[in-house]
């Protein structure tokens, strides 16, 4: 096949990596891609998000698969646009990218589906949003409805803060929630139409400071699988999140095909939703991409095109991802730093450093985002992934970064 992916970060880099690997993959195209991605992908210069540009490309190109990476591209009916020109696409239309558009939209789902989520009030005014408050206890969650990048979010502590992340959003549509007490993981699920199928567990650390402290992030690191998540566990959230979304999207008239992330939280009455996502999680698919198992390509052509597909094989290692950020993040980032050592850091057994925000100036590798690069481990332990990840992080020269020293710190306590 001839696969397009589109996308440019950490996530597309994973992704790029392992279709390469896929015995049907006998070309890859990346739009626009980056440095990272260059290593496995010829890299077009289009943007992602314009349906007619995307679609006038795989035409020319004589593309049998195109595997969407980023949200933003299937809000904007990318996917819609391809799948008219009958263009196998991985990858759910506009209608049903709003689970992940709107937080709004995947609340009333929730509730008309009676899926386990958080209590909440959708509100469009700033007043309104302040009045709503009263009907919450603190902490109490602010959402924007919209796509923001993973860092629309503000879990209040005091009212105050509360009130303060109201006024900073101003008017227009947000949700306000009920704070759910428990532990987080990352549940990842293929699905097309009515058919669900697992494809693997995370655990992510949103917050930029150790320790879990300081404000919310696109995601420091991830580990894969996620023990938290039990088998019993996992499969209850299937049973009581994944495919009763599902269903009710068909039944809409809005069937979703690609992978579905849910956002879990681990309660004492069970799993519940924070949020859906309607692509890989990044920096979650970093750390599952090196556990799956065969031929993803094909997997991904099967889902897209309603084939028989099922739960792919993953292999018993635990990996591990840390992302090294530049300086400022989640603010306003550094750029141009000069990057060394990633061919050092590949040196580490079972390393893989895939690139996120860099490019080249004057054939220097910089920096060029917030998250720069995401060094991804495996291990026969997730001790041995953590050990061998930051033995690789020490092989990189990269004066503006900086990274978390503690990802996956819960379960290296829980296995203490």
């Amino acid at each position: 096949m001839n696969i397009l992916l589109l996308g440019s970060g950490g996530r597309e880099d994973a992704l790029a990596w392992r279709l390469k690997q896929s015995l049907s993959c006998s070309a890859l195209l990346a739009a626009p891609g980056n440095p990272g991605i260059a290593r496995w992908a010829e890299c077009a210069a289009i943007d992602p998000a314009d349906p007619a540009a995307v679609v006038a490309l795989a035409q020319q190109r004589g593309i049998d698969l195109v595997v969407v990476g980023p949200e933003a591209p299937l809000v904007a009916g990318v996917a819609d646009a391809l799948r008219a020109a009958d263009i196998a696409t991985f990858g759910p239309g506009a209608a049903a990218a709003q689970l992940e558009g709107s937080k709004g939209f995947t609340k009333d789902l929730c509730a008309r589906a009676g899926i386990p989520t958080a209590a909440y009030v959708r509100v469009d005014r700033e007043a309104e949003a302040l009045d709503a408050l009263d009907r919450f206890s603190i902490p109490v969650v602010i959402k924007a409805d919209g796509l923001a990048a993973g860092k629309g979010v503000t879990v209040a502590m005091t009212r105050a803060e509360a009130e303060a992340a109201v006024r900073a959003a101003g008017d227009g549509p947000m949700v306000i929630e009920e704070y759910l007490e428990g532990e987080e993981a990352s549940l990842f699920a293929l699905v097309d139409g009515r058919r669900a199928f697992v494809l693997g567990s995370a655990q992510d650390h949103k917050r930029v400071g150790e320790g879990d402290t300081g404000p919310n992030t696109g995601g420091m690191g991830a580990y894969s699988p996620a023990p938290v998540l039990t088998a019993e566990l996992e499969a209850r959230a299937m049973r009581e999140i994944v495919t009763p979304t599902a269903e009710a999207m068909a039944d809409s008239g809005t069937p979703f095909s690609g992978v579905l992330y849910a956002g879990l939280m681990l309660t004492a009455e069970g799993p519940k939703l924070i949020e859906y996502n309607v692509r890989f999680g990044d920096p979650e698919c970093e750390a599952i991409m090196p556990r799956i198992e065969g031929d993803f390509a094909a997997l991904l052509h099967a889902v897209a095109t309603g084939g028989d597909f099922g739960a792919p094989s993953l292999s018993n290692d635990t990996t591990m991802t840390v992302i090294i950020a530049a300086a400022g993040y989640p603010g306003t980032p550094a750029k141009g730093g000069a990057i060394d050592g990633i061919n050092r850091a590949e040196q580490v057994p079972g390393v893989t450093v895939f690139q996120a925000g860099t490019s080249m100036t004057d054939d220097q590798l910089v920096a060029s985002g917030g998250r720069v690069l995401a060094v991804t481990a495996r291990g026969a332990s997730l001790g041995e992934a953590r050990d061998r990840a930051y033995q690789a992080i020490a092989q990189i020269d990269f004066a503006d970064g900086f990274h978390r020293r503690d990802i996956g710190w819960r379960e290296l306590e829980r296995i203490a």
